[in-house]
């Protein structure tokens, strides 16, 4: 699931701040790690297991935002010339042009000890959780931003992926192996997008636009959707907030493609090999997309029956203030993805994703989530079509669980964020009077639900008389409550 990126600027004592924090405790996030840990990463990062397959010759590079240094991926594209048939059949069969994929994956596993003490505390955490102030990291900074990290002008193990395109950007051919590799360039995604724009890029770079749309109208062709999610910002100033959007420049999307095909190549490789642990999310219900309706019209954003979700998602503009608030709304669609664990050729019944139209696993962030780790291990195995290591089937069981915990924490953190950001927004507003629309009602409180206002976009409780809210209609509300110590925002009709 896509996170709601949000982001807070301005002095570190203003109260938004020390609300945060407060919120931190409350949740009981995990922040300092034990030292037993910290020495133990330490002692990895000295001595990681290499792989005895030196790639440092493919000139990778990373693309991240510039403060980055957990960085978890780094690529090499090119074009794949049209080979003709060997004689003896020695080089393959005939294939027309195309293009080549190289994706180098963070080696967690060259680092962590199964069953040690950094294993049992990054299964603890389960994910890095991210504040609009901080992050709380999945594993410790001697390797999250040091040695496991494929930093520029470092050598390091990881799992290097090549994927082979025809020229329409399918996929045609996989290999996953263990490698020692070398990124040459840390790029952020303005420096990729300006290059790419003013026709100075060279081939690598500007190949991710030309493989990055095949691939988004191979997405469209499917019936898949990528949420191009904005990123909110929260201005302090002069005591007072603000809030803002920060619309993805296309070179993100374009660079979340390459990790999507290579999430579907893990996938597929874990269902032919008959184990493995995917990524699943059932259709979304009725239920739900019809609030996502109500909110879209609360947005004033046109969105006629006939039109599907996937479709009008294509057509919004992340740069539209009311765009981009229904963009952070529609990733409520994805709350019901899970983790399906499958063994011994026993295909489960539900293997797609329904926001990516197609299988698919998580393997591409081993830095910031856990499952990652052992999907690589897995793929490996199914490469080298061999069993997966003793510690990857023993702790493969319980991943589902581990992660659906890990998840449910993460979306704690979001709500609460989410909450604070908009009581710290409205915070000088109580007795204000505001236009919205009623999204959703309390089936066994009907005078309470859920409001979408129209400016500024926020989603709040509203609190009615006896009565019953009018779901789907207008509804003038008058802000009772905006507390940005507790998190509280809450609406009665005006």
């Amino acid at each position: 699931m896509p996170r709601r990126p949000i982001r807070v600027t301005g002095a570190a004592e203003v109260p938004l701040r020390a609300a945060l924090h407060a919120l931190r405790a409350q949740l009981d996030v995990p922040e300092a790690f034990p030292d037993e840990v910290l020495s133990e990463a330490v002692r990895a990062a000295r001595a990681p297991a290499l792989p005895a397959y030196d790639a440092t010759d493919i000139p990778l590079f990373t693309i991240d935002p510039p403060a980055s240094t957990d960085l978890d991926q780094a690529m090499h594209l090119s074009r794949r010339p049209a080979r003709a048939p060997h004689p003896d059949g020695a080089n393959g069969p005939a294939s027309g042009p195309g293009f080549r994929v190289r994706y180098a994956i963070a080696d967690v596993a060259a680092f962590v000890a199964p069953l040690g003490a950094l294993d049992a505390e990054a299964h603890r955490r389960v994910t890095t959780l991210y504040f609009p102030d901080e992050r709380v990291p999945l594993h410790p900074a001697p390797l999250s931003e040091g040695a496991a990290s494929l930093l520029p002008g470092q050598t390091c193990p990881a799992v290097l992926w090549t994927i082979d395109l025809d020229a329409d950007g399918r996929t045609v051919a996989t290999d996953v192996r263990r490698a020692l590799v070398r990124s040459r360039a840390k790029l952020d995604y303005a420096h990729v997008q300006r290059r790419i724009d003013d026709g100075t890029a060279e081939e690598p770079f500007a190949l991710l636009k030309e493989i990055g749309l095949l691939r988004e109208g191979l997405e469209a062709e499917r019936g898949g959707i990528s949420l191009n999610v904005p990123e909110q910002e929260i201005v302090e100033q002069d005591g007072t907030y603000r809030l803002a959007y920060r619309a993805p420049l296309p070179a993100e999307g374009w660079n979340a493609q390459i990790s999507l095909l290579t999430g579907m190549a893990a996938a597929d490789l874990m269902l032919a090999h008959g184990t493995g642990v995917l990524r699943t999310l059932p259709a979304a219900p009725d239920g739900a997309v019809g609030r996502l309706r109500r909110t879209a019209k609360a947005l004033r954003i046109d969105w006629p029956h006939h039109v599907s979700y996937a479709a009008l998602i294509r057509s919004l503009d992340p740069h539209s203030a009311r765009h981009a608030a229904f963009l952070l709304e529609c990733t409520t669609l994805l709350r019901g993805a899970g983790y399906t664990v499958f063994r011994d050729g026993r295909i489960p019944e539900v293997t797609s994703h329904a926001a990516v139209a197609a299988p698919y696993a998580h393997c591409t962030a081993p830095l910031r989530r856990l499952v990652d780790r052992y999907a690589s291990e897995l793929c490996l195995a199914a490469s080298a079509d061999a069993p997966p290591p003793e510690w990857v089937g023993a702790a493969l069981d319980g991943l589902p669980g581990e992660m659906a915990e890990g998840t449910r924490r993460a979306g704690s953190v979001e709500r609460g964020c989410v909450d604070l950001v908009e009581a710290a927004l409205l915070k000088d507003r109580v007795g204000d009077v505001f236009d919205a629309w009623v999204v959703d009602v309390q089936d066994r409180e009907p005078s309470s639900g859920t409001v979408q206002l129209e400016s500024p976009a926020v989603v709040a409780r509203v609190v009615g008389p006896d009565g019953p809210l009018p779901l789907g209609e207008p509804l003038r509300v008058r802000l009772i409550r905006a507390d940005p110590a507790t998190a509280k925002v809450t609406f009665a009709p005006a």
